[in-house]
């Protein structure tokens, strides 16, 4: 299945040598990531306790092209690797997507499939993408929010979302699942598609901002209750949920420390510390695998 999932993405987007097979085109920044208090409440996990912790920050455009230019219409995605105070590293990945297309790695298959270009013309054959959408109605929410999201001005402007559900527990005991959502302090913005740009205007304007000082985000865990689906990346949950601010993010500049000289950075949702579970996600668990063997054709170093 792994292969099959990586498979898909380079018939849509072509095979790009050293490229991830999607959000190929990204930039790298070094980052602080610090917990509040009410963190510490929610989980034991030993990046929730407050402590300043050295990240990295990874933007990105969510095609495998990483020639397609920046003010193509596209789903944003970030990566945010967290070193924690003992060791090791725990990992969150999201969209600017509000869910994600599908439930599960074969109905992911037969979505690439409905959407691969046709070989003759390049275009989307959209009597198969219109048949797969009434197949899965699931898929409409965020189809539509991906060709129907505005050109970003930044991406320290965008709002970012954790598609997949987590099992949070406490030092005494407790447990809630939550979602995550990472707001921008200075709010969303994005320009018009009359105006000229840059075909890496993102990176570019990223690299101005940080020359300046740094980009903030504030974290906040959204709490399911009652029979809100946690397995399920394509299902949101009602308004009016309950949020907890749970940490402060500041972007600080350009990275230029990792993913050089054959260096591999791979954001992993899956690896998370004590203090946050897994839920049954089919999406969630096919991650690891996916990204395993996209490493692997790209390089033959391993992922960190």
């Amino acid at each position: 299945m792994s292969d099959r999932l990586v498979d898909a993405l380079n018939s849509m987007y072509g095979t790009h040598p050293g490229h991830r097979a999607a959000h190929a085109k990204g930039v790298l920044c070094a980052a602080t990531f610090t917990a509040t208090p009410a963190a510490a409440e929610l989980s034991r996990a030993a990046h929730l306790q407050g402590a300043p912790l050295r990240a990295h920050v990874r933007f990105s455009n969510g095609s495998g092209n990483p020639a397609a230019p920046d003010g193509d219409r596209d789903g944003r995605g970030i990566g945010i690797k967290i070193y924690l105070p003992a060791g090791g590293t725990t990992d969150m990945v999201g969209l600017t997507l509000p869910a994600f297309f599908v439930r599960t790695p074969d109905d992911l298959l037969a979505f690439n499939e409905a959407r691969r270009p046709d070989p003759a013309t390049g275009q989307l054959d959209m009597e198969k993408v219109g048949a797969f959408l009434a197949e899965h109605p699931e898929t409409v929410p965020a189809v539509t929010a991906a060709i129907t999201a505005p050109r970003p001005a930044s991406y320290a402007r965008l709002t970012y979302h954790g598609v997949h559900a987590f099992r949070f527990l406490a030092a005494g005991g407790s447990a809630r699942h939550a979602r995550w959502h990472l707001e921008p302090d200075e709010g969303e913005a994005s320009i018009s598609d009359d105006e000229g740009v840059d075909p890496d205007y993102l990176q570019q304007e990223l690299a101005d901002r940080l020359a300046k000082g740094p980009a903030g985000f504030h974290l906040e865990l959204e709490l399911a209750e009652g029979d809100d689906p946690v397995d399920d990346p394509t299902a949101a949950w009602p308004d009016g949920r309950e949020r907890v601010r749970i940490a402060r993010i500041e972007v600080t500049g350009l990275a230029f420390d990792r993913e050089r000289d054959g260096d591999v950075l791979v954001f992993d949702p899956t690896r998370v510390p004590d203090g946050v579970e897994l839920t049954a996600d089919p999406i969630l668990h096919a991650r690891s695998g996916a990204y395993r063997v996209s490493v692997a054709r790209r390089t033959a170093v391993a992922p960190s």
